[in-house]
């Protein structure tokens, strides 16, 4: 009895070896001896670091502030969240008005409630020949003063 759906057996192909179980992976030892002072350090951890204190940043943002804030405020302060390098934050009101579909005077206005708020440090004012604004992003946790 044939059934006259299965699919064609290719020559030499009619029974596949069992599958071989993959050893398990040896446990990685993610130290690095090399400061040479005989404390042991992870690999990484500076990054691990910093992306770390980067979500405690956005996740206090979001469970603190976010309900508080207009449209304008809250996409405004995680535009510069984003864009933050070395702690600082160095975009135009004009590029995040484009980013987040509004106008630059609404930005301006956010800001401005944002440093009020202290959610936003303001490091440089920017201007005409002097460049962009550089902003320092805070977190309800991170504030100065709090």
């Amino acid at each position: 009895m044939t059934n006259e759906y299965a699919p064609p057996i290719l020559p030499g192909c009619s029974v596949l070896p069992p599958l071989q179980p993959r050893p398990p992976r040896p446990i990685r030892d993610n130290t690095d001896d090399t400061e040479g002072n005989g404390e042991r350090t992870r690999k990484g951890s500076a990054k691990r670091t910093a992306a770390g204190q980067r979500f405690k940043t956005l996740n206090a943002f979001v469970d603190c502030s976010l309900a508080e804030l207009s449209r304008a405020e809250a996409l405004t302060w995680l535009v510069l969240f984003r864009d933050t390098r070395d702690g600082t934050a160095r975009t135009s009101a004009t590029d995040i008005a484009r980013r987040i579909g509004t106008s630059r005077r609404a930005v301006t206005d956010a800001l401005a409630s944002l440093r009020r708020r202290g959610l936003l440090t303001l490091l440089y004012r920017g201007g005409i020949n002097r460049g962009v604004s550089v902003h320092r992003v805070n977190s309800l946790s991170n504030r100065p003063g709090g």
